[in-house]
Parts: structure tokens; sequence; C-alpha cells
């Protein structure tokens, strides 16, 4: 089976969706669709889209509350850890 989907997103509304969508916490299809949409934007605009993703990974914050993956744990511990 194939979906085919065609959306029109300015740059602010890909970062959104990124740092939504590209969560752990998001549904493995759509999670998978927008790893896959940052992957294309990133061959367009590399330095735009450097930093596009899920806040943990981001900002080392994440905002699910008492449903967090635990990523932005570790993101900020390994950051700790480069820092030396």
């Amino acid at each position: 089976m194939e979906t085919k989907l065609v959306c029109t997103m300015n740059a602010r509304s890909l970062f959104n969706f990124f740092r939504m969508r590209c969560c752990r916490r998001a549904q493995w299809e759509i999670r998978e669709l927008a790893l896959r949409m940052r992957e294309q934007v990133r061959q367009v605009a590399p330095i735009l889209f450097a930093l596009a993703g899920p806040s943990c990974e981001i900002e080392g914050i994440c905002w699910e509350g008492e449903f967090s993956c635990g990523r932005a744990q570790e993101v900020r511990c390994r950051e700790v850890t480069d820092d030396g």
C-alpha cells in the first residue's frame, strides 16, 4: 500500500513539525515520515535545518512531562560528559 501526501509549509512550520513529529512519543508512521522529510530539507538547506528535530535532541528539554521517553536526560548527560 502506498500513500501520497502533498503539503506546503514554510521554514518555521517545518521546524515546529520536526520538533513535535520527530519525537519518540509521536506515532511511528508520522515519525518515520518526519525523519525522511528532515533528511530531504537538510539536503536542500543544510545550514538552515541543521538544528531541526525533536526538542529533547536540539534543546535538551522535553515538553511531554511525565510522558517523556527520557531522551532529554540522555542528551543533557551526554553534553555534561562531552564538556568534561
